[in-house]
C-alpha cells in the first residue's frame, strides 16, 4: 500500500511512503519536466520525497511547469504493482497548486480557486476597470502570452533597466515555473495582483494580442513590439473573411499606442493588416536581435551540454493553424547520426504548452528554453519551414534550410504568403529529409549568396546590435515612465 501527503513548509514535495518491497524507482513525468526519488529505507518501510520544483537550463529551481505529470513507481524486481494511492485534495502551495488523483499529479498556477473561474475572473476585471488610483512609474511586460519572458520584451527590459533603474518590472507569467529577469516582478495570469499591475502600469510592453478585456486607463501606453516580420497573412489578410475575426482585429489595434517594426517592409504590411492608422510605427530593427551581432553563445553551448567543436543544427518551424502540436515533418535523431550533428528541436511558442519534448540521441529539444535568441546565437545552421525567424537568422549570415513538404497547402489553404518564397528564400528549399541532409552536406553555390545578400539589405537593414537602445531612448522621450 502507498500513501502520499504533501510536504510542508515553503518548498513544495509530494512525499510517498510504504511498506514492503521498496521501489526501483519513483519519479513525476510530465510533457515538459521530470523530478525523480530515492527511496529511503527505515526497517521494513520506505519513504520518498519528490519535489515540486526543478532547475532547467541551468537557471534555478523553479514550480513545475503546469500541466497533467504521471507518477511513476517502479516495483522491486518481482513485486507486483502497488495500488495507487489514496486521492489527495487540492492544496495551495506558496508557488503553485497540486491535485492527486490516482497515478496522475495535476500542477496548475499558483491562483486562489475563488478567482479561478469565470464569475471570479469577472470581479476581478470589474475591480481593476473601475479603479481610478494613480498610475504606478512600472512597466507590465509580457511575451507569448505569458509562456516565457523573452523576445523584443525581454530585450527592452534589460535595456530599461540599466538606463531607468528606478521603474518596477512587472513580467506576466502563466505560472511561477517562468524565470522572469533579475530585479522583475512575476505576476501569475489571473491573479487579483496580475489585474491590478496590469491596469497600474503606466507602459504595457506585449509582443502579441492582450490577452482578456482589457481597457487602457487615461495615461497608460502600450506598446506592441509584435514578434516577427511576417511571411504568412495575418489578422486583416488571413484567407476567408470572418466579420468577427475582422471586429477583433480592429479592437484589439485601437488598444495599441505605438507599433515596433523590424524592417519597413513588416511595418506596411502590419499598418495594413491591422488597420493601425494614425498612430506611429517605430522601425528600429528588432531589439531581440541585438545579442546575435553583439553576444557570445558561449555559456548557452555549455549549460545545454554541447562540446565546443560539436555542429549544431536548429530545427524551428511555425505552428499550423490545424493542428496544436509541431509538426512531424522531421527525424531530429536520425538527422543527428546522418550529419553527426547535435540537433535543437524548438518549437513554435503556440506549441509549448500542449506539446512534449522531443526525445533521441544528440536531440534537444529546447522548446521551454526561456530566449530564442540565444539559440539562434548558438546554432551553426537552421532549418525552418515558414517562421518569422528566418528575418532575425539572417542577422547572423549563417545558412539556413527551408523544410517545406506541405509548401502547397500551407501557401493555398491554411495561411497564403505575402511573397514568394521559392523566389526570394536565403537557402536551399527542400521537400523531404533525404533532400534535406543532402543539401546539408553540399556546399551553398553563388545564386543562394546572392539572394542572401539582398534578403539582409531588404530586411536587416536596422540590425546593427542598438536596436534596444534606439527603443528605450523613444520611451524615455515620449515620457512613457520616469527614470
Amino acid at each position: 500500500m502507498t500513501t502520499a501527503r504533501w510536504g510542508t513548509g515553503d518548498e513544495p514535495a509530494l512525499l510517498l511512503s510504504g511498506e514492503g518491497p521498496v521501489p526501483a524507482s519513483l519519479a513525476l513525468v510530465g510533457p515538459r519536466a521530470r523530478v525523480s526519488a530515492q527511496p529511503v529505507v527505515t526497517g521494513s518501510a520506505w519513504t520518498a520525497t519528490l519535489p515540486l520544483k526543478v532547475a532547467r537550463w541551468g537557471g534555478p529551481e523553479l514550480p513545475l511547469p503546469s500541466g497533467t505529470y504521471a507518477l511513476e513507481l517502479v516495483p522491486a524486481d518481482g513485486a507486483e504493482q502497488p495500488s495507487p494511492p489514496e486521492p489527495l485534495d487540492l492544496v495551495l502551495f506558496p508557488t503553485l497548486r497540486a491535485s492527486l488523483q490516482g497515478w496522475s499529479l495535476q500542477v496548475g498556477p499558483p491562483v486562489d480557486p475563488a478567482y479561478d473561474s469565470g464569475e471570479g475572473q469577472d470581479a476581478l476585471e470589474r475591480r481593476y476597470a473601475s479603479a481610478d488610483a494613480e498610475l504606478e512609474n512600472a512597466v507590465f511586460f509580457e511575451s507569448f502570452y505569458g509562456r516565457n519572458a523573452s523576445c523584443n520584451p525581454l530585450a527592452i527590459d534589460r535595456e530599461l533597466s540599466r538606463r531607468a533603474p528606478g521603474v518596477t518590472r512587472y513580467w506576466s507569467v502563466v505560472d511561477l515555473s517562468v524565470p522572469v529577469p533579475d530585479g522583475a516582478i512575476a505576476v501569475v495570469e489571473g491573479s487579483p495582483e496580475w489585474w491590478r499591475t496590469r491596469g497600474a502600469a503606466r507602459l504595457l510592453v506585449v509582443n502579441d494580442w492582450l490577452r482578456r478585456r482589457f481597457v487602457r486607463r487615461r495615461g497608460q501606453a502600450v506598446l506592441q513590439t509584435w514578434h516577427g516580420t511576417p511571411l504568412k497573412r495575418l489578422a486583416l489578410h488571413r484567407p476567408g473573411f470572418d466579420p468577427r475575426r475582422a471586429v477583433a482585429v480592429v479592437r484589439e489595434a485601437r488598444r495599441w499606442n505605438v507599433l515596433l517594426a523590424q524592417n519597413p517592409y513588416a511595418a506596411g504590411i502590419m499598418k495594413r493588416a491591422y488597420a493601425f492608422l494614425g498612430r506611429p510605427i517605430w522601425v528600429e530593427g528588432y531589439p531581440r536581435n541585438d545579442v546575435l551581432t553583439t553576444g557570445d553563445s558561449t555559456a548557452v553551448r555549455a549549460g545545454l551540454g554541447i562540446g565546443p567543436e560539436e555542429r549544431v543544427l536548429l530545427y524551428a518551424p511555425t505552428w499550423r493553424d490545424d493542428r496544436e502540436e509541431i509538426v512531424d515533418f522531421l527525424d531530429a535523431e536520425r538527422l543527428a547520426a546522418d550529419t553527426g550533428s547535435v540537433v535543437l528541436v524548438r518549437g513554435h511558442s503556440r506549441t509549448l504548452l500542449p506539446g512534449s519534448d522531443t526525445t533521441g540521441a544528440r536531440v534537444i529539444d529546447v522548446t521551454g528554453f526561456p530566449d530564442t535568441s540565444q539559440l539562434l546565437l548558438l546554432a551553426d545552421a537552421l532549418i525552418t519551414d515558414y517562421s518569422s525567424v528566418m528575418f532575425d537568422y539572417s542577422v547572423t549570415g549563417k545558412p539556413m534550410y527551408f523544410l517545406v513538404p506541405d509548401l502547397e497547402h500551407y501557401r493555398g489553404e491554411l495561411r497564403g504568403f505575402y511573397f514568394d518564397l521559392l523566389a526570394h528564400a536565403p537557402g536551399p528549399l527542400v521537400r523531404s529529409q533525404e533532400e534535406l541532409t543532402a543539401a546539408l552536406a553540399a556546399p551553398q553555390g553563388a545564386d543562394v549568396a546572392a539572394r542572401y545578400e539582398s534578403w539582409r539589405a531588404r530586411f536587416n537593414a536596422r540590425e546593427d546590435g542598438h536596436a534596444a537602445e534606439r527603443v528605450v531612448d523613444r520611451i524615455l522621450d515620449q515620457g512613457f515612465v520616469e527614470r
